[in-house]
């Protein structure tokens, strides 16, 4: 017995000892004291167990995958308070890696937004460092747009909601969290959908920006398409490289075509240049989805052709800041709620025929890809303005 109780508290001791050792390892150390030192940071960030977060993905078994790419893979799973969870596991536990991990820890525990995907707390005793976000139920925005069968899903005010509520979330990123943030890898497979309500996530990237720096030198970080040939050629990075990105995404709503595609020739193989050759030509109807064309809102796939014209601008001066994006956008949003309702004199008038309802009034609230980060220069003809 006093055998069997030994062997138990070394064994205890040795896994013990392990966990402090993969601890400081992932850079347990440094986040504690960073957070600690940080202003505005989100006391709900947990320190969770690598037991428990095994328990709620069975573990990381194959059938709980929702995701997977470059930077890893990440895991739907259940907490003992039966809250769904998506739990993000890196591949190697590399210097680089464990410095973006953090930077993403850091960041997100700045943020409380409805339109940023929520951190709820990380692992630093595994081999390799684990985050645990809020669930969005219906995966990439990506997916959404590339997938055959999902797009004829997207109507055109959803794709409008999706772009406007995006714009919202990186004004506010960009201009009223406590520290500017720029997100740096802003893309459709970084938009997650939960009931069509877009959350912005993966933040590994992304800057925080001292109240009184508006540009930073860096090394060119992003996803081939998405880039800001300005950020590429000059590594001058600014928030209006997340406008440029932004850009790109609002075409690949419009037109349901891929950032980067190698089956369009040389010169349209980003979907920048495809668009705005065929804004040169007076074909923009031609090369919006025509799903959406049939819907029959043609003024405003004419006002948001233009927001992201002037989002793709080559010079990011020349370019709107995501405030003026986003206000531009809601003000489509809203006159498309206007167009519905209809006319003042369409309206119905509820006190003259609240009789007819007796005590039964209705109520109107009733019943409510794998992409690898990489750098890539594009030909640009030397002409061309962008405006």
């Amino acid at each position: 017995m006093g055998t069997a109780w030994l062997h138990l508290y070394l064994k205890n001791r040795k896994l013990s000892k392990q966990k402090e050792r993969l601890f400081r390892q992932n850079g347990g150390l440094i986040l504690l004291q960073q957070l600690s030192e940080q202003k505005n940071c989100n006391e709900a960030v947990k320190i969770f167990n690598a037991e428990e977060l095994r328990k709620a993905t069975f573990n990381y078994d194959d059938s709980t995958i929702i995701g997977k790419g470059g930077f890893g893979t990440v895991y739907r799973g259940i907490l003992p308070d039966n809250r769904i969870v998506a739990i993000k596991k890196s591949k190697v536990a590399s210097q680089d890696q464990i410095e973006q991990f953090i930077n993403e820890l850091l960041v997100l525990s700045q943020i409380n937004h409805r339109n940023v995907i929520r951190l709820l707390g990380c692992c630093l005793e595994t081999e390799v460092p684990l985050l645990v976000y809020e669930f969005a139920s219906n995966g990439t925005l990506y997916d959404h747009i590339h997938e055959k069968g999902k797009a004829c899903n997207l109507l055109w005010e959803t794709r409008l909601n999706i772009a406007a509520e995006t714009a919202g979330a990186l004004s506010y990123l960009h201009s009223e969290a406590s520290l500017p943030i720029i997100h740096r890898d802003v893309k459709s497979a970084n938009i997650l959908l939960d009931n069509y309500t877009p959350k912005v996530s993966d933040f590994g990237a992304s800057k925080l920006a001292p109240m009184d720096q508006t540009e930073f030198v860096t090394v060119v970080q992003g996803t081939i398409g998405y880039l800001d040939p300005e950020y590429l050629h000059t590594n001058q990075l600014t928030e209006k490289s997340d406008v440029y990105s932004f850009g790109v995404v609002l075409v690949e709503l419009l037109t349901g075509l891929k950032a980067l595609s190698y089956d369009r020739s040389e010169k349209e193989r980003s979907l920048s240049m495809y668009f705005f050759n065929a804004l040169k030509d007076g074909r923009l109807f031609d090369v919006v989805e025509s799903h959406i064309v049939n819907e029959g809102k043609r003024e405003q796939i004419k006002e948001m052709a233009e927001l992201a014209k002037g989002c793709l601008n080559l010079r990011g001066d020349d370019r709107p800041t995501m405030k003026e994006v986003a206000m531009g956008l809601e003000r489509i949003r809203k006159r498309d709620e206007k167009h519905r309702w209809g006319s003042n004199a369409n309206l119905i008038d509820l006190d003259k025929i609240e009789h007819l309802f007796g005590d039964e009034m209705p109520n109107a609230y009733g019943k409510q890809s794998d992409q690898t980060q990489s750098t890539i220069s594009f030909p640009i003809p030397s002409d061309f303005s962008g405006r």
